[in-house]
């Protein structure tokens, strides 16, 4: 609102009569009006930050930082959960078997005597065994085509498959001497599947025996 001057010096804030000692003010000019500074307001969060850390805000209720809920304006406790132990990994054993290869008596075939055995670690989903051919086109990871090469594995000979129970499973490729489990006189069917554990024992080729570890 505008303030007159009378004439002794009153500002007025009507124009005709001063309201302090009632003198005319008709022609005065008005008084200068001072107006005083706003208050600095304090500096805010940029739109759409998280008012807790000033992170950029997304499209769900809670910061995705530090967990302030925009809902309610708190950021919640949150158990934090166990975590879960890393798993384990299997292993083979791949060795010439004197006393698999004595059951077998292939006539012409000499067992390897002295060979190293070797061991290899079983990577998901599937590692298969049988002899790398170029020709064949097969790269199998236990490729029983390394010295000593065993002649009675076939190129494609067996398969084992991990599980989604963390467990391992064997199955013959329709091989031409087969795979045999363990002690067991009679081989997997082609396409047969088989649950394997600790310690059980694959048997292939002439004198091949895979020793399965578990973590």
């Amino acid at each position: 609102m505008s303030a007159y001057t009378c004439p002794n010096g009153h500002a007025s804030t009507e124009d005709d009569f001063c309201d302090t000692c009632g003198s005319p003010i008709e022609g005065a000019a008005p008084a200068a009006v001072v107006t005083a500074p706003p208050a600095a307001a304090e500096p805010a969060a940029p739109a759409g930050d998280c008012p807790k850390c000033r992170a950029p805000r997304g499209p769900g209720r809670f910061c995705e930082d530090c967990g302030y809920d925009y809902t309610t304006g708190r950021v919640p406790q949150l158990s934090t959960p166990t975590p879960a132990a890393p798993a384990g990994e299997w292993t083979a054993t791949v060795f010439a078997d004197p006393d698999y290869f004595a059951d077998n008596d292939i006539e012409g075939v000499e067992f390897p005597s002295g060979a190293p055995g070797r061991t290899v670690r079983l990577a998901p989903p599937q590692v298969r065994i049988g002899r790398q051919s170029s020709s064949k086109g097969t790269t199998p990871e236990i490729d029983l085509a390394q010295a000593p090469a065993d002649p009675g594995a076939s190129h494609n000979h067996a398969l084992l498959t991990f599980s989604v129970d963390g467990t391992w499973l064997v199955s013959d490729l329709g091989s031409t001497n087969g795979t045999y489990l363990n002690g067991e006189a009679q081989p997997l069917d082609p396409g047969q599947t088989r649950t394997l554990k600790d310690g059980d024992q694959v048997h292939v080729g002439a004198w091949t025996t895979i020793t399965l570890h578990a973590p």
